[in-house]
This record gives structure tokens, C-alpha cells and sequence, in this order.
């Protein structure tokens, strides 16, 4: 690594806020002799610039002996993020390489086949006569060939041990902030008739515990790798084959690596086991109770694992985010000797006071709690958009029920007019579409605190319903309280706040008002103030409480005219006056698309956070 040349590798052709102070630390850091520096740098500060010059420094062909590794490697967990970096002119020489099943077939009569159940996967020793112009293997022998290679976590982790993508001088990850419980998700093993495709041909036992899964993942492999061999030895498969046949082989692998992580006496892996109850039709109806249900094999700090598809693939590393709130913790969590890594802070440029947190709090989100909530903070809503009426607003909902009981709560006060929604199918749709309206509509987002740019008018104020404490009934969250991981827990959550607070100011001389609901969140920040950037710390000192108008249904749509919308994403108001007590609305799903039109291709990753499935999404 040549760390001299990070300031000309710098791809913008001028310094904004602290890039260049950075840039000059990071440098410093390596030279120190830190194989990994993790870079603190507020959200909007211009990370992927910086990722670029880092990556920049790595050893080209030319300077790298031929036994040496050369080149860099960019990788970030968000899809969106990868999507922008892709899409930016300044960043034009990362060359991005995604999925298979992000492109499809160039063959006639095959333009809508993904590649990866195109001919030359379906048909044994197919010859592709275009396979020179296939978008895939075209994309994956650029980014193999040149100096930087871009692509998701999902991808680069699933490459590990791949002759194409072999180790390089420097790997980049933006957004690093959840690099342990992204391992985490894609080291589980979930175990059900969604991802097993001979699921129905199976008899799963009672498990019991860890030792008993090792021992039954290890005949289910073996079960998996018979079917698995009668496909290959056919001539043609259908889509539907190559699909079970690919699974198959991705679940053998799954289960080969479970059962050698925990069968390592060295291994620092702790594997836990959740396990649903039989069902009938899996002869669970008293007939055969020895059997059990689907089951999930979860790894808690994957360190192995981690080594294995990170920590192996570069000589030297670069961890970028906003929230990598405690170093020590973090290194921990990754399996990284924190005396061996460096931390840069990078200085937060945006002013304050364009940045404020609001305390509007209505009482707790807990579940026993929430009904009586909710319609407060509903009204507290309409009240925010009566002080913001030509202004695009947010609403963190953090659940789909929070934000259908929200949706309907605004019906009834008359001001669904400037409402829209989303359901998990249409998100990215109805996202861009409230991003491409002029009108100063309000979006009610699910699972949507991170990787989201609302620059200047695209948002000016959000709304924060609920602290994202995770869920204590998820096993892994449950074994880490047990042995007393309280701070993990409030810095998890914190995590989350700070990623949502960046949403909506994005430059120095752009501005956007938090608002807090949840009176749970004041306890989140007296809890984790200790883990608090002080950037971050400074903007909760100055938070206080707004002189909001008094509650008019009325004067929070007048910006609109009141008019209905026929917009698939946006809640349908009803014809009442605005009172609290008006009808509600029978406009049915007010968040589903119309239609699939505009449907994002698969992606290397559906998941928005690796958190997902353990946030407290109860009720």
C-alpha cells in the first residue's frame, strides 16, 4: 500500500468540510503501521470520496511483486449504496460486479431468463456463443481485471476462496458500522420448506440443542448432496431444477461450515438453535412427537467466519461509518485486537443548529403501551405538518402495524390527503415516487434509517416514533443479556438513531428538524451517552421543545388543497371534516403499488438491515 498518494487518488476535484484533514489522518494511521484504520465520518461527509482514495493506494501490478497482491477491493452491505457509488461520475473507475441473478440472458427467446438460469447453467457442457457479450461474466472479468472491483457484502463474502476474486493489497467497506450482525445473518442456517427444496421428503427431529443440530446437519448434507448429484447427472434442467440444484449445493455449504465451526475446539463461535413446534402435517400430532419443526442454526460473533470471507481477502483494511460508536466493542464484535487497529474521527462540518433534535414526546412505545400512545402521537404528527405545510416530511414508523395504525389514525383526522405509505413489496417504488413528487407529502417508512439521501427538499423534517431496541425475544439478543451485554444493547439502538438522524441533512448548508415522539429515546441517550460521537452528543444537548400550532387537521393540508390522490402509495384521507371522531376511510391498502411496474430486479441482498429480523417489531 502506498499510502503518499491518497490525495491525488482523491477522485473529486476539490475538498469540502474535513476531507482533506481526513485524508491526512488516515494516511498517518497506516503508516503508524495499522493494518486496519476504522474512519468515523459523520454521515454527508463525503465517505465513498474517501473510500476511493483509500482504495486508490493500493499496490498496482507494476509495483507488486508477482507473489504479492495488488488492487482493492470496495464492498458496502447496502444495495442502495452500491447503486450510488455505481451511478456517480466521480467514482466512474469502481467497477461494480453484482449477482447473477441481477442480469439477464442476451440469448434470443432468453432476454427475460436470469443468468443464472440461462442456457449454459440448465444444459450440461453447454457452449454459449455469446458468453464474450454476457453482461455478467462481462462485468465480473472487468472488475477482476482492474484495479478497484466493487460489489455488496453478499457478493464478496460469497466469493471468498473464488479463483476469480483472490486476495487484494487494500479492501474498503462503507458502511461497516454492521459488519458482525451482517456475518451473523448470512453465517444462519434456516432450516424450513422455504429454504429447503426436498423439505416435504423430510422427517426433522426434535433437536434439543446444539450437539444433536451438528449431528442431524451433518445427514441432512449428506441427504442434500444425494439430490443434489441425481441433477447434475441429467442432461437438461428446467429453471425450476437449476434453482433447487443451486440451493441445494448454497445448503451444503451451509451445514459443512457449521458443523466444522462447531466441532473446532478453537473455534470462538457460539452456535445457538431455535426451533419452531411440529406441525401436523410434519407428524407432530402426538402420533410421532420425537419429531420437530422448521429450525434456525444462528452463529453469535462469527469470527471464524468473518476471517474466512473478510480478513483474509486484503492485506490491509479500511472500515468506514458514521456509527462505529465504541472501538474496542466493535473490534470485539469482528474479531479484530483493537491494539491493532487505528480510529480516525472525522470532524462533523454541518452547523448545529441546522441539525436539531425536537422533544415532542407522547409517552412510551412499549407494546403494553402503545395503544394508548399512538393516537397522541398521531396528533402530535398532524401538528408537525401544520408548522412544515409546503415541506416533505419522514415518519420512521419502525413497524408495518406502527405505521398502519398511524395511516389509519391520520385518515380519521382528515389529513391522509398528504400521506402515502409503502408495503414491503412496493418500498422501492413507492419511495422513488414520493421522492419524485412536488408536493410536500409525508411518507410513513418502515426500516428505513439507513442508506437513505434526502438532500434539500427532498425531506425537512422526520419524525422518530419508537427507539429501535431490539427484540429481547430473539435467542441471540436474549443470550447476550443474560450475560449481562446491557451497553451492546443501548449502543445497538442509539446505532440505529444517529443512522436515522443523517437522513435528512446532507450538507453543510442544508437543513432538517428531528422530531421525538417515543419518550423512550430520552432514556435511549441518558443510557448510551457514553458511546455518543460528540457531534451527535452536541445536538442532544441542544434539543428542546417546539412551539408547535394547535392541532387543525385543516391547516396541515392546506399546502395540498385537500384534494384526494389517486397515488398507489399514498393513504386515501376521508370525507370528514378533520375531527378526531370522523369516519375512517374504506380506500383498502393505501401503501400497496398499483401495479408491478417499475419492480426492482433481484438483488444481491433483500435485506435492508442485517437487524431485520430481531428488531422489537412486535404488535
Amino acid at each position: 500500500m502506498n499510502t503518499e498518494r491518497i490525495f491525488e487518488e482523491f477522485p473529486a476535484p476539490s475538498y469540502r468540510g474535513a476531507q482533506e484533514a481526513a485524508l491526512r489522518d488516515i494516511r498517518d494511521a497506516f503508516e503508524a503501521g495499522n493494518d486496519v484504520v476504522l474512519v468515523r465520518a459523520p454521515t454527508g461527509s463525503g465517505k465513498s470520496l474517501l473510500a476511493r482514495a483509500i482504495a486508490g493506494c493500493a499496490q498496482t501490478i507494476e509495483e507488486a511483486d508477482p507473489s504479492e497482491p495488488s488492487g482493492a477491493y470496495y464492498t458496502t452491505p447496502q444495495v442502495s449504496q452500491l447503486d450510488d457509488v455505481a451511478a456517480d461520475d466521480l467514482l466512474s473507475d469502481l467497477n461494480v460486479i453484482r449477482g447473477k441473478s441481477n442480469y439477464n440472458c442476451i440469448l434470443p427467446h432468453e432476454r427475460d431468463t436470469p443468468v443464472n438460469q440461462a442456457p449454459c447453467v440448465r444444459e450440461r457442457g453447454y457452449d454459449c456463443s455469446v458468453k464474450h457479450r454476457c453482461p455478467y461474466f462481462s462485468d465480473r472479468a472487468i472488475a477482476s481485471n482492474r484495479e478497484i472491483a466493487a460489489m455488496t457484502l453478499a457478493y464478496f463474502m460469497q466469493t471468498a476462496g473464488s479463483e476469480v476474486f483472490r486476495t487484494r493489497d487494500v479492501v474498503v467497506v462503507d458502511e461497516a458500522h454492521g459488519l458482525a450482525e451482517w456475518a451473523e445473518m448470512y453465517a444462519t442456517i434456516r432450516l424450513g420448506p422455504r429454504s429447503i427444496p426436498i423439505w416435504e421428503d423430510l422427517r426433522v427431529p426434535d433437536i434439543g440443542g446444539v450437539d444433536r443440530a451438528a449431528r442431524y446437519a451433518e445427514n441432512l448434507a449428506q441427504t442434500c448432496t444425494r439430490r443434489k448429484d441425481e441433477l447434475l447427472a441429467q442432461e437438461t434442467l428446467t429453471p425450476a431444477d437449476v434453482r433447487e440444484r443451486d440451493r441445494l449445493q448454497e445448503l451444503i455449504g451451509e451445514l459443512e461450515w457449521f458443523v466444522s465451526d462447531y466441532r473446532d475446539p478453537e473455534s470462538p463461535t457460539t452456535w445457538l438453535v431455535d426451533q419452531e413446534p411440529a406441525s401436523k402435517t410434519d407428524g407432530g400430532d402426538g402420533e410421532n412427537a420425537e419429531l420437530g419443526g422448521p429450525l434456525t442454526i444462528k452463529p453469535m460473533n462469527p469470527e471464524r467466519y468473518l476471517r474466512h470471507t473478510v480478513w483474509d481477502r486484503g492485506n490491509k483494511f479500511a472500515l468506514l461509518s458514521a456509527t462505529i460508536l465504541n472501538k474496542d466493542a466493535f473490534c470485539r464484535q469482528v474479531g479484530l485486537k483493537p491494539e491493532n487497529v487505528a480510529l480516525v474521527d472525522v470532524e462533523h462540518t454541518f452547523p448545529v443548529e441546522n441539525r436539531p433534535l425536537y422533544d415532542v414526546t407522547q409517552g412510551k412505545m412499549t407494546y403494553d403501551e402503545r395503544d394508548e400512545t399512538l393516537p397522541k402521537i398521531a396528533r402530535i404528527i398532524v401538528r408537525i405538518m401544520q408548522q412544515h405545510p409546503d415541506e416533505k416530511g419522514l415518519v420512521h414508523a419502525h413497524s408495518y402495524a406502527i405505521q398502519e395504525r398511524l395511516a389509519d389514525l391520520l385518515r380519521d383526522f382528515g389529513v391522509g390527503g398528504r400521506v402515502r405509505t409503502h408495503t414491503r413489496e412496493s418500498r422501492d417504488v413507492d419511495l422513488e415516487e414520493w421522492k419524485a413528487s412536488d408536493d410536500p407529502d409525508v411518507f410513513l417508512s418502515v426500516k428505513m434509517e439507513e442508506a437513505l439521501d434526502l438532500k434539500g427538499d427532498l425531506c425537512r423534517f422526520q419524525v422518530l416514533c419508537k427507539a429501535p431496541f431490539l427484540n429481547t425475544g430473539d435467542s441471540r439478543v436474549a443470550h447476550r443479556l443474560e450475560e449481562g451485554q446491557w451497553a451492546w444493547y443501548y449502543r445497538t439502538a442509539l446505532r440505529t438513531i444517529i443512522q436515522g438522524c443523517g437522513r435528512v441533512v446532507r450538507a453543510p448548508d442544508d437543513y432538517g428538524a428531528t422530531y421525538l415522539v417515543d419518550s423512550s429515546l430520552l432514556d435511549l441517550f441518558d443510557r448510551a451517552q457514553a458511546d455518543m460521537p460528540d457531534w451527535f452528543e452536541a445536538q442532544v444537548d441542544r434539543m428542546d421543545a417546539p412551539s408547535l400550532p394547535a392541532f387543525d387537521p385543516q391547516a396541515a393540508v392546506a399546502g395540498t388543497g385537500g384534494v384526494n390522490h389517486s397515488s398507489s402509495g399514498r393513504s386515501t384521507p376521508n370525507s370528514a371534516t378533520g375531527s378526531e371522531t370522523g369516519s375512517r376511510s374504506q380506500s383498502g391498502s393505501g401503501g400497496r403499488s398499483s401495479s408491478d411496474r417499475n419492480r426492482s430486479s433481484a438483488r444481491d441482498s433483500s435485506r435492508s438491515s442485517p437487524l431485520a429480523d430481531v428488531w422489537d417489531t412486535d404488535g
